[in-house]
C-alpha cells in the first residue's frame, strides 16, 4: 500500500505542471514562442562581437594596443597578448569566443530538434529552422577557423553524459556547416525590403556559404553561389561612411550584422565598440560628446602605422575609418585629449601625440558612455563584390574580375580614374587582396584572409620585426609567428570538464 501511495504521488507532481510559468515542457508549441527561442539564439552574437575583434583583428597587421605600463593585470595582458601571439589557453578573451559561440550553437540546437514535434504553419517552420540553421553554422564556422576541429553538438543536451563529446575533425565540422547553411539557403526567403528586419535571410545564408567554399579554396563553387547574390537587392550605399551609420541599420549594403539598440530601458540593448578602441583617456567627452567618462578600458585595435599606410592618395575611406586624438599622456598613462583630428596630412602640435583611433563606429549624440546605437557589420555587400572578384580571378576569369573590384573602388574614390585594369592573375591577387583590407578594415576579416590565403606567416612575421623596431616594449619572444600560432588553444577550462578533449599544439 505505501509503494502505491508513494508511486501515485510520484506521478501526481511529475504530471502537474505549473500554471504561471513556461517550462521547456510547455514552451516550444506556438509560432510565437518558436520566434523567441530564435531570437534568444542571436543575443550570444553580441558577446561575440564584444570579444572578436581581439582575435580576428587585433591579431592581424591592421590593428595593435596602446601600451598600459602602469597596469600589468591578467585583464590587459590577456588582450596584449593575443596581438603578440603569447596567448595560451587560459586566457580569457579567446576563451569567450569559444564559450559564445557555443552557447549560440546551443540555442540553436533547441530550437532545430523542438520544431520537428510543433505544429505550427510550414511557411513559418521553414523561416524559423532556416535561422536556427544558419546560426548554428555561423558559430561553427568561426570555431572551425579559430580552433580547429571542435565538439559538434547537433542536438538539445539534456544530461551530462551529452555534454562530452571528442573533438570532431576539421573534415567534418565543415561538412556539418556545409549541410546546415545549405538548409538555411533553401528555406529562408531573400530580403523582401530595405531595411531588413535583422534577421537572418537567404542572402546571409548565402553569403555565410560563400565565405566558407573560398576558405576551402572551392572557388569554383564559389562563384556560382556569389553570383546568385546579384538579384537579390543588394547594392553598396553612394558614401562608404554611410553603410556605418545606425540609420542605415540593415540597409541594402547590409547582408547580415549583429543588432543592438542604445538605451537603458527594458529590451535595449548598447554597444560600447567606440569607447574600446578610443585611446585610454582621462575623458573622451571631446570626442563623443558625452557626460565625462574615464575610458580606463579603451586603448584596443589602435590602427597601426602599416594599416595607414596602407590606403592610396584620395581613398575616401581612410577619413572616414580613422581618426587622430591629439594630446598628451599623464603619469597614469592615459591620453589627456585636446583635440580631435582628422588623419589626413596629420602633423602633431607642438608637445602633442597624435593617437590614432577606429572612426567609423563613432556616431553622436549618444546618451551615456558605453551606451550607442551602433550594429556590427559582419557581411556587407562590398565583401561579396571583393569575395567574387577573387573567386573569378583564381578560376582562370581575371578579365571578368575586373568590374566588382572596381565597382567598389569606384565608390572609394569618386571616380574611375583609379580604377584596376591589369588582369595578370598574380597581380590581381594581390591588388584584391589589398583592397579587402582597406574596404574591410576593422570589421573582423583581415586575419581569416590572411590565414585562407595562406599568408599569415609570411605577413604577420613581417608584421612583427617592424612592430619590435617601432615599440621598445615589445617582448623578444612576441610575434613568434609559426603554424601552431593559426589557431588558438583550446580553453583549459574546457578541458579540464571534459577529458575527451584534446589540445591544439602550443
Amino acid at each position: 500500500m505505501l509503494s502505491l501511495m508513494l508511486t501515485s504521488c510520484k506521478k501526481s507532481f511529475i504530471e502537474l505542471s505549473p500554471e504561471d510559468s513556461y517550462s521547456p515542457e510547455t514552451f516550444y508549441k506556438t509560432e510565437a514562442q518558436f520566434r523567441q527561442a530564435v531570437i534568444a539564439a542571436y543575443v550570444p552574437l553580441r558577446d561575440l562581437m564584444n570579444q572578436d575583434f581581439y582575435v580576428s583583428e587585433m591579431r592581424s597587421d591592421n590593428t595593435h594596443y596602446q601600451p598600459y605600463p602602469s597596469n600589468r593585470g591578467t585583464a590587459y595582458l590577456f588582450k596584449e597578448n593575443i596581438d603578440d601571439f603569447m596567448d595560451g589557453p587560459t586566457n580569457a578573451n579567446t576563451n569567450t569566443v569559444y564559450f559564445a559561440c557555443y552557447s549560440g550553437i546551443s540555442k540553436a540546437n533547441i530550437v532545430i530538434e523542438r520544431l520537428k514535434e510543433a505544429d505550427i504553419p510550414e511557411a513559418a517552420r521553414n523561416d524559423i529552422e532556416g535561422q536556427a540553421r544558419f546560426l548554428r553554422a555561423f558559430n561553427y564556422f568561426k570555431l572551425v577557423r579559430l580552433f580547429a576541429g571542435v565538439p559538434l553538438y547537433l542536438k538539445e543536451v539534456k544530461k551530462a553524459d551529452d555534454a562530452f563529446l571528442p573533438r570532431a575533425t576539421v573534415e567534418e565540422v565543415y561538412a556539418q556547416i556545409t549541410t546546415d547553411v545549405k538548409e538555411a539557403i533553401a528555406k529562408l526567403a531573400a530580403p523582401a525590403k530595405f531595411p531588413q528586419s535583422g534577421q537572418a535571410t537567404k542572402g546571409a545564408a548565402t553569403m555565410l556559404y560563400a565565405e566558407v567554399l573560398m576558405t576551402q579554396k572551392k572557388f569554383a563553387e564559389a562563384e556560382t553561389v556569389l553570383g546568385t547574390l546579384a538579384t537579390m537587392g543588394y547594392g553598396l550605399q553612394t558614401n562608404y561612411a554611410d553603410a556605418f551609420l545606425p540609420a542605415n541599420k540593415n540597409s541594402k549594403e547590409s547582408i547580415f550584422e549583429v543588432q543592438y539598440l542604445e538605451g537603458t530601458a527594458l529590451g535595449t540593448a548598447p554597444s560600447n565598440f567606440i569607447y574600446q578602441f578610443l585611446p585610454r583617456t582621462t575623458t573622451t567627452t571631446l570626442i563623443t560628446g558625452t557626460a565625462t567618462n574615464n575610458s580606463a578600458t579603451g586603448g584596443w585595435n589602435t590602427p597601426s602605422q602599416d594599416m595607414i599606410a596602407a590606403y592610396e592618395a584620395g581613398d575616401s575611406r581612410k577619413d572616414a575609418s580613422i581618426a587622430i586624438a591629439e594630446g598628451t599622456y599623464n603619469g597614469s598613462d592615459q591620453l589627456v585629449i585636446s583635440a580631435n583630428k582628422s588623419i589626413l596630412n596629420y602633423v602633431p602640435a607642438a608637445g602633442k601625440i597624435g593617437v590614432p583611433y577606429i572612426k567609423k563606429y563613432l556616431h553622436t549624440p549618444h546618451p551615456a558612455p558605453n551606451n550607442t546605437n551602433d550594429n556590427w557589420p559582419v557581411y556587407r555587400y562590398a565583401d561579396a563584390l571583393l569575395l567574387l572578384a577573387e573567386a573569378l580571378n583564381e578560376n582562370g576569369k581575371s578579365g571578368l574580375a575586373l568590374a566588382p573590384l572596381n565597382t567598389v573602388r569606384e565608390r572609394a574614390f569618386g571616380n574611375t580614374t583609379h580604377n584596376i585594369t591589369t588582369t595578370d592573375p598574380a597581380a590581381l591577387r594581390d591588388i584584391i587582396a589589398h583592397e579587402r583590407r582597406v574596404e574591410l578594415a576593422f570589421e573582423n576579416h583581415r586575419w581569416h584572409d590572411l590565414v585562407r590565403t595562406d599568408k599569415a606567416v609570411q605577413v604577420m612575421t613581417a608584421h612583427g620585426a617592424q612592430m619590435k623596431q617601432l615599440y621598445n616594449y615589445l617582448s623578444p619572444a612576441s610575434y613568434n609567428v609559426t603554424p601552431a600560432k593559426l589557431l588558438y588553444p583550446i580553453p583549459q577550462s574546457e578541458r579540464e570538464i571534459n577529458p575527451e578533449l584534446t589540445q591544439n599544439p602550443l
